[in-house]
């Protein structure tokens, strides 16, 4: 529904073939790959349904890699991994591998792994479809406190229960928009019972 196409235009891992896309006062299909690549390891995080860990990682070390390319040292690259995987509430769980976690563990590892250079744009791409109900509305409840905090998050979901945690839902259908309006009906993490 070109949502891919779309996600992969916003994350600047691909630029426009008609159009623009102005990112902080930047037109992104002018940019070099190596201004696209500074943007995407210092503006953007991405959190994937997938988790995209490195298994032999501990959940340290894969919230620690962008800070590898972005060329920081190991102590403040493991002190600032350690500091992102408290606020999303497993530095407990800081050596353990992702066979060592559960799923809503292992998203939580990809969040803090997206965090990790303070971005200031979250990309989710189906962030909750591994996840059972429960561990969906914990997901949910620490994206709007990143939401609170002045991270702009944009997600895509095929669940309309998670979409409606969002502030604005843009629907698409055959690449195209369908529909774009102001959420009046916003979910809060609060609202969700866990039963």
């Amino acid at each position: 529904s070109g949502k891919s196409t779309l996600m992969n235009i916003i994350g600047c891992l691909d630029t426009p073939t008609s159009g623009e896309y102005v990112l902080n006062k930047n037109n992104v299909s002018n940019l070099s790959e190596n201004e696209l690549a500074e943007i995407r390891n210092k503006e953007i995080g991405f959190v994937f349904q997938t988790f995209n860990l490195l298994p032999r990682a501990s959940a340290l070390e894969n919230v620690a890699l962008p800070l590898v390319y972005a060329g920081y040292g190991k102590s403040e690259r493991d002190e600032r991994a350690m500091e992102t995987l408290d606020s999303v509430g497993l530095g407990n769980r800081a050596h353990h591998k992702p066979n060592e976690l559960s799923g809503g563990q292992r998203q939580r590892v990809a969040i803090a792994r997206a965090l990790v250079n303070d971005p200031s744009i979250i990309l989710a791409d189906e962030p909750t479809g591994n996840l059972d109900s429960k561990t969906s509305y914990e997901i949910m409840g620490l994206f709007e406190e990143l939401h609170k905090k002045g991270n702009t998050i944009i997600m895509v979901t095929h669940e309309d229960d998670i979409a409606h945690y969002a502030h604005r839902i843009i629907r698409l259908k055959d690449g195209l928009i369908e529909k774009d309006e102001v959420n009046e009906n916003i979910i809060t993490s609060g609202e969700v019972s866990s039963s």
